[in-house]
């Protein structure tokens, strides 16, 4: 768009053609005659062409003010529809927000994003949802929620929905701070047999990767593994036992900054994969969504620079 053309342009030409006259223009815009001419001049001249032309005593749109007076009232149509958008968030009228949120963006940078979304006030509670992905992203398909925020899931479940990439991590293992393997410089993985190993269920966006790298480590079977979504429970019982949790290296890493956890020295870089945000491709976004991912992509990078 031609940075000389303002929006009181696009208004004032929208009510002379409107009126077909400068005079009854100027008394509905609530401003002189003269202005208005001047402002018609003003677009005329970013234009190009003659929007009016004199026929008789008054004035008829031209040609060129027709094709133009078509396009200009879809931008002020548009521009009016965002203005209402936002008086009703203003007024506490906007839509619910629902967000699937997988346990790596919850612990990271989702709480901080949601704190700032609320603070914008833009009148749209807020609901977060946990569980796995498969779950989260069914519900995401139903409408039944708006957003999932979380690892990239395999393309076979990604029909009909689009994600955006914010950052990519990988999977680690940790454990309690004092747990005997933090005692050794150097260990074998074929060591985890001796421990209780906390890892993701069959249907968790990272188990295929898990299963993998064991696999390509020589490790085909674990005797004593406890399947669990819950980070809660796996810090409580790590806390408790000699266990090893393995999962998304954004989850344990405020626990590992903290020092209640320690990650092992594993090389786990051949399990990293994409972390970003998953929505309908066939449903425009809410002022409310579109707000919050704005939002999340603000805080991303800091708090991706922490872990």
């Amino acid at each position: 768009m031609d940075s000389r053309i303002k929006f009181r342009h696009l208004q004032t030409f929208i009510e002379v053609a409107r009126q077909k006259s400068v005079g009854r223009a100027a008394d509905v815009l609530a401003i002189t005659q003269p202005a208005v001419t001047r402002t018609i001049r003003e677009l005329e001249e970013a234009l190009g062409v003659d929007l009016f032309e004199k026929e008789g005593r008054g004035i008829r749109i031209s040609r060129f003010g027709e094709v133009f007076l078509r396009h200009a009232g879809e931008s002020v149509a548009a521009v009016q529809r965002g203005v209402d958008s936002i008086s009703l968030a203003r007024k506490s009228l906007g839509p619910p927000l629902r967000i699937g949120a997988l346990p790596t963006a919850s612990a990271t940078f989702l709480p901080e994003a949601v704190h700032a979304f609320l603070m914008a006030e833009t009148g749209s509670p807020v609901t977060i949802v946990s569980g796995e992905n498969r779950g989260l992203l069914d519900a995401l398909r139903l409408g039944d929620l708006d957003l999932v925020v979380g690892r990239l899931a395999a393309p076979e479940r990604m029909t009909g929905l689009h994600f955006e990439p914010l950052y990519s991590e990988e999977v680690c293992f940790v454990v309690r701070a004092d747990h005997p393997l933090t005692a050794r410089p150097h260990f074998s993985l074929t060591e985890l047999a001796q421990y209780t190993v906390l890892i993701p269920p069959a249907g968790a966006v990272i188990r295929p990767l898990v299963d993998r790298f064991l696999l390509t480590n020589g490790i085909a079977d674990l005797p004593q593994t406890i399947e669990t979504v819950s980070d809660s429970f796996a810090r409580a019982f790590l806390d408790r036992f000699d266990a090893v949790w393995i999962i998304s290296r954004g989850v344990a890493s405020p626990d590992i900054a903290a020092g209640r956890l320690a990650r092992l020295d594993v090389d786990t870089s051949e399990t990293r994969g994409a972390v970003g945000l998953t929505t309908r491709a066939d449903r425009e976004s809410s002022l409310a969504l579109s707000i919050m991912i704005t939002t999340i992509r603000d805080h991303v990078r800091s708090a991706v620079d922490r872990f």
